[in-house]
């Protein structure tokens, strides 16, 4: 059975404001960690870092995703992140807000997406146990804005896309 894509506009683009508000979403939770931690940094106290990163990284393969239901969420997440963004920069401090959006373009492959899915699963099935976590919002939508970024946040959609597109490839039996 051939199912039709939705039709859900895509933006793609990320501006300075955007990255701004993902970078402070970030920086929240890590300021929070490194408070609480900076007396006995062990491995311990990383090993709390974790999930913060994987939620990130799953945010930047969000903002990846060609379209449907949940491409079509990340998209809307990151044209509120890009407004309030450049709301607070331009009204707040005076500033402009060029679009950072990184020159190359890259999507997750059909395997890719359906690990995607799988991460999604893995999320809700985390959280349904656990209770809602903020942190990890925060850190999902701070990955969405910093996935299409040409800084140093691009490089998580550089080198967590290809391997999730390769696991799924792998997995699906695609390569």
């Amino acid at each position: 059975m051939n199912f039709a894509p939705l039709d859900i506009p895509t933006y793609g683009l990320v501006s300075l404001g955007g990255v701004t508000v993902g970078f402070s979403l970030f920086a929240w939770d890590f300021t929070r960690w490194w408070t609480s931690h900076k007396k006995r940094f062990a491995l311990k106290a990383l090993a709390q870092l974790v999930p913060q990163f994987l939620c990130l990284s799953y945010g930047a393969l969000l903002i990846l995703s060609t379209g449907g239901i949940i491409g079509g969420l990340a998209d809307w997440s990151l044209w509120g992140q890009n407004t309030v963004g450049d709301i607070v920069l331009v009204y707040g401090l005076g500033a402009t807000t060029p679009t950072v959006t990184r020159s190359s373009h890259l999507a997750l492959t059909p395997g890719g997406h359906a690990v995607v899915i799988i991460i999604t699963v893995v999320i809700v099935a985390v959280c349904s146990k656990r209770g809602f976590r903020w942190d990890f919002v925060r850190q999902i939508l701070a990955g969405v804005s910093l996935g299409l970024a040409s800084s140093i946040a691009g490089a998580v959609g550089l080198i967590v896309a290809p391997s999730v597109s390769w696991a799924g490839d792998y997995m699906t039996g695609l390569l």
